[in-house]
């Protein structure tokens, strides 16, 4: 093989590489924007709003992205629910109708099969951080 072509194959493999670590940087910076943006619209940090659903044990009944034992089938699935246009498939979904739902479920949909479980509005303005991160 010519010496000129090896060349051409490591240049190639050079490009290569410098694009996939670019793209991971690129994806590192992506998600910290995203956290960024969730506290700021929701008033929370998702960090604590990610230990707040598991303290609630959320993951008993739904499926959530980063929650480690968050594998229930009861109710919806909450991976993407940042991008979902409605809470509960009847409010809008915006952070203060998020955080009002996880606070008091049966006061918006009296007989819903999301319990109340005495979430305290620090903790939804929380969790409603973390649940804005799941796009």
């Amino acid at each position: 093989m010519p010496a000129s072509l090896k060349w051409l194959g490591v240049l190639f493999a050079a490009a290569v590489l410098a694009a996939m670590a670019a793209g991971g940087i690129m994806f590192a910076q992506g998600r910290t924007r995203t956290r960024i943006m969730a506290d700021q619209v929701s008033d929370g940090s998702n960090r604590a709003g990610r230990e707040a659903m598991a303290a609630y044990g959320c993951g008993s009944c739904h499926v959530i992205p980063g929650i480690a034992g968050a594998t229930g089938q009861v109710g919806p699935d909450l991976g993407k629910v940042a991008v979902r246009a409605t809470i509960a498939g009847k409010f809008p979904n915006d952070p203060a109708t998020m955080a009002r739902w996880l606070r008091h479920p049966q006061a918006m949909i009296p007989g819903s099969a999301m319990p109340e479980q005495g979430v305290t509005e620090r903790d939804a303005r929380d969790m409603t951080a973390y649940l804005y991160t799941l796009k």
